[in-house]
């Protein structure tokens, strides 16, 4: 196989997935780190679990974090709390970059000018390309004080007339957690639930707010570049267990630069990318849109229903236009279905 020289851009899950991969395939790779805000608390379901430890086999990746075994939800404006069985781990979206980044060697950063593939896990993207954005959410993180008592091995998520909650326990810190408030200021919804706030003594000041509405970059790709992780999709995190996503784009992108290297058309390729990260988006896109019909009713909850479903119309469009998967992975390579040219003798 020739030895692409693939530049990836960003400090990410995807990015460190990406090189884990690269590496294992013997693709010479290198990165620049972009800094970034981290997120304080993210939750990694089996799923996810499961795909990362394909991409660091035998990596202690998820060692010591705490364990989430139920999800104690209240959705529906009548609704009543109901306990579910879960599996999942908490973790810093900083800690767990950290291991990853302890088991990637050091290599040499090849440039623009003499990397062939470019894979972008974050901004800046190439120019021409455009965000579309279906909602404007905003989340709020606020580190919270627990009442005595409270079950560390359960995450919480209730619905409210002008938004939505989602509780975390700190993991390290029994007194400690996050919460997530979508729709308005953490005190604002607290004041309006009656499952969340029982859990909750004071909110404190460490917070951040962020844009937690769907998002894709338009196009995904080009010839010698993909787009990854944040930079390519956004999610709700209602819907979305990001680090899976991220994972799952993290394969598909190093499998391309793959599948170049060993002669398959580029074009073909980087088709294949975008109508397989788009088919994903829209089936994300679904999932929402069912969340936020069943959530509560009055004006917030029109407005993202509303703007789902735009963007349910959007993926729909695009994906009639023609687009078909002519790839399909095989563990981690991608190999034709039918119809596909075959490699070009290298």
């Amino acid at each position: 196989m020739k030895a692409n020289k693939v530049l990836i851009q960003g400090e990410s899950v995807a990015a460190c997935c990406c090189a884990s991969l690269l590496d294992r395939a013997g693709v010479a790779n290198g990165r620049v780190r972009l800094a970034r805000p981290k997120l304080p608390a993210i939750m990694l379901g089996e799923t996810a679990q499961r795909l990362l430890g394909d991409i660091f086999p035998g990596a202690p990746l998820f060692k010591g974090m705490p364990r989430i075994s139920k999800r104690v939800v209240k959705w529906g404006a009548e609704s009543k709390a109901v306990a579910l069985p879960h599996s999942a781990v908490v973790a810093s979206e900083e800690s767990l970059l950290e291991r990853m980044e302890g088991l990637l060697g050091e290599r040499d950063c090849p440039s623009d000018e003499t990397a062939e593939w470019r894979i972008l896990s974050a901004r800046p993207l190439p120019e021409g390309t455009e965000d579309l954005h279906f909602g404007e959410r905003v989340a709020e993180s606020a580190a919270v004080k627990l009442k005595p008592g409270y079950d560390k091995e359960a995450s919480w998520v209730e619905s409210l007339e002008n938004g939505w909650l989602f509780l975390l326990p700190n993991g390290q810190n029994d007194e400690q957690g996050w919460l997530l408030s979508v729709g308005g200021p953490s005190e604002e919804l607290l004041g309006e639930s009656s499952l969340i706030a029982r859990q909750v003594v004071s909110v404190g000041g460490d917070r951040r707010r962020f844009a937690c509405h769907p998002r894709i970059a338009e196009p995904l790709c080009g010839v010698g570049w993909l787009a990854c992780g944040g930079a390519a999709l956004g999610f709700d995190p209602l819907c979305g267990d990001g680090s899976g996503y991220a994972a799952r784009e993290a394969i598909l992108a190093a499998a391309v630069v793959r599948a170049a290297a060993e002669g398959f058309e580029i074009d073909e390729l980087v088709a294949h990318y975008q109508t397989r990260l788009l088919a994903g988006f829209e089936k994300h896109l679904a999932v929402c849109a069912e969340f936020y019909r069943s959530g509560h009713k009055g004006s917030w909850w029109e407005d993202q229903r509303s703007a789902t479903e735009k963007g349910l119309r959007w993926c729909g469009s695009k994906l009639a236009n023609g687009a078909e998967f002519k790839f399909r992975l095989n563990g981690f390579s991608l190999e034709p279905r039918c119809h596909i040219h075959p490699p070009v003798p290298l």
